[in-house]
């Protein structure tokens, strides 16, 4: 299975998705965790060019073609390849977060995002967890990583709380593979939730 992992920068996805793997490691599934923008050498290089310098850097239709350059290497080397030995995928952002940021957020270019996506892509998440906090708290935890990957959150406030309506706009969009958990509760509450989620998804 392919499962990803969104939400608005801090919002505690990728602590999230890493308990997951884990979880289901320890239950014997073949499973792996991966990243975007990343998850493959060729994207990790993207990555940098994309997360670091000034939040100016890119306009978002040249950050839409360095996501699908990357997304297309991880694609390749990554996802598909665990996939057809049988391995579950665990994936820290993917098509998703592009819809939001830079279909939605950044600019209104979600129909560029989804021919490109169809076009270069064309795989989707069996399912999706949307994890849903205060855009204001998650901006405070975001920043106080001080992680040198700060572009998106140096953005500011507004944009997170538009990046925060565009994700809850898009499990409407896609209720059958799209599952919203509450991110205010405790880490092993939210765990908790997602693999309840995990378990009926899947039954």
């Amino acid at each position: 299975m392919f499962i990803t992992f969104e939400g608005i920068d801090g919002s505690g996805k990728s602590t999230q998705a890493k308990a997951l793997v884990s979880t289901l490691q320890a239950q014997g599934m073949s499973c792996i965790w991966t990243r975007e923008p990343g998850g493959s050498e060729g994207a990790e290089a993207i990555r940098k060019l994309l997360v670091q310098g000034d939040p100016d850097r890119w306009s978002a239709e040249t950050e839409i073609l360095l996501f699908n350059a990357a997304r297309r290497d991880h694609l390749e080397k990554t996802i598909q390849p665990a996939l057809l030995r049988g391995a579950t995928v665990v994936c820290d952002r993917y098509v998703d977060s592009t819809r939001v940021y830079q279909g939605v957020a950044r600019a209104d270019l979600r129909h560029l995002v989804d021919l490109m996506h169809e076009t270069m892509i064309g795989r989707e998440a069996d399912l999706t967890f949307i994890i849903d906090i205060d855009p204001e708290t998650a901006l405070g935890r975001g920043l106080a990583r001080n992680s040198g990957e700060d572009r998106f959150e140096d953005m500011g406030l507004g944009f997170q709380k538009r990046l925060r309506a565009g994700f809850l706009d898009l499990a409407k969009q896609y209720p059958d593979r799209c599952c919203v958990i509450d991110g205010a509760r405790s880490v092993e509450a939210v765990q908790s939730a997602i693999l309840d989620a995990y378990m009926l998804a899947f039954s």
